[in-house]
């Protein structure tokens, strides 16, 4: 029996309330009081230039497709240590996908790879920020100048990470890229259940990205007042939130930093508590490189092989505690691996068979903390 699960969604106390105060507003199809307030903190608090609440990050990373006019024929770059949604939202559009390896120090993407797999068919990098770690944006933005290349981030998991870059200067994820998709779903720092949202960092996107996020319809500035009617006018669909998500979101928001502070004291005891131990099990533990921060959105571990792994997540199972892997290597994935060019990415599968994340909410205890960690050590 699992006394300590792997996630546990975390309330703050407000998100009844919320929910209530959007219903008796009169309007709960999105769009409004709560779905406003929120954009505008995100924009504010992180400098992205406009942010667009949506259904999940996975509609995110659509729209960022359709924005980026990916075409059939056109390729993406982006890891094959990744989830699927990621490839996804392109491979609607048409594209073909170009794997890049991950680094042997952290399960991002290996930055200097790129660059020989771009040719004139490459339209986009996806840089995935692993674990809320950042990658190297400033070589990424730098190919991206070189070669004519859309950036956009998936930072599903980096809500409140940052990168400092070569002129010091320290950026918030989501930030840096020409548009990133962040999510809200339950298993991340901040939550609304399922939810998203698109950042949009580059000026030429703004007015199609709202028109987009409506359906296709210019029905946002139609309630600005900017045009007198409005209908259909370009691609679109249903990206945008109920105020219900919204409003549950915002209840969140107010408590970020109390959210990050709590997890990164959880992070920050397993890194204490099992540094010894992993060294003398030739366990990697996780790692953040010099350039990022660490928003302590998981904790994982690397195993020496898949038979290591097996073991520890059977003990932690025997003991009540569920620790699970991750994501299996998208270039080997039965949907893709025919269309994959056939290069062996082989860190991606290392990872894919390697690692293990230990359960990291907030209303994780010292106490049941303790027992994990203990139980680990008996390994």
């Amino acid at each position: 029996m699992i006394t300590i699960p792997f996630n546990k969604p975390y309330l703050t106390g407000n998100e009844v309330k919320y929910i209530e105060n959007a219903v008796s507003r009169g309007k709960i199809s999105g769009n409004g009081y709560y779905t406003k307030i929120c954009q505008d903190l995100f924009r504010k608090k992180f400098g992205f230039k406009k942010c667009l609440l949506s259904t999940s990050c996975t509609d995110a990373l659509e729209m960022a497709a359709i924005l980026a006019d990916i075409k059939d024929g056109d390729e993406v770059i982006m890891p094959s240590y990744t989830f699927v949604s990621t490839a996804n939202a392109f491979i609607l559009r048409g594209a073909r996908i170009v794997f890049v390896d991950s680094r042997s120090d952290h399960p991002g993407m290996d930055e200097s790879q790129i660059e020989a797999l771009i040719n004139h068919r490459t339209k986009a990098i996806v840089p995935v920020h692993y674990a809320g770690v950042a990658c190297d944006m400033d070589l990424i933005m730098k190919l991206a100048d070189k070669y004519n290349l859309f950036v956009i981030e998936d930072a599903a998991q980096a809500i409140d990470s940052y990168y400092t870059g070569s002129d010091g200067i320290k950026r918030p994820l989501g930030s840096i890229g020409h548009l990133a998709a962040f999510s809200f779903h339950e298993t991340k720092n901040i939550i609304s259940g399922e939810g998203g949202m698109l950042a949009i960092n580059d000026e030429r996107f703004i007015d199609r990205a709202e028109i987009i996020w409506e359906k296709g319809t210019n029905r946002s500035a139609f309630f600005r007042g900017e045009v007198d009617k409005y209908g259909w006018v370009d691609l679109g669909s249903s990206f945008l939130p109920s105020e219900i998500i919204a409003a549950f979101l915002w209840a969140q928001l107010e408590k970020l930093e109390e959210i990050q502070s709590k997890r990164l004291e959880i992070w920050e005891f397993y890194l204490k508590e099992l540094q010894d131990w992993s060294i003398s099990k030739g366990v990697n533990l996780a790692t953040v490189p010099n350039f990022a921060t660490n928003n302590a959105h998981m904790f994982y571990m690397v195993c020496k092989d898949v038979k290591q792994r097996k073991c520890l997540i059977e003990l932690l199972k025997k003991n009540g505690i569920l620790g699970v892997f991750h994501y299996l290597s998208l270039h080997k994935s039965e949907f893709y691996r025919e269309k994959h060019d056939g290069r062996e990415i082989p860190l991606a599968d290392h990872y894919s068979n390697c690692l293990i994340r230990l359960p990291l909410f907030y209303e994780l205890s010292e106490k049941e903390l303790k027992k994990i960690t203990e139980t680990l050590k008996s390994f």
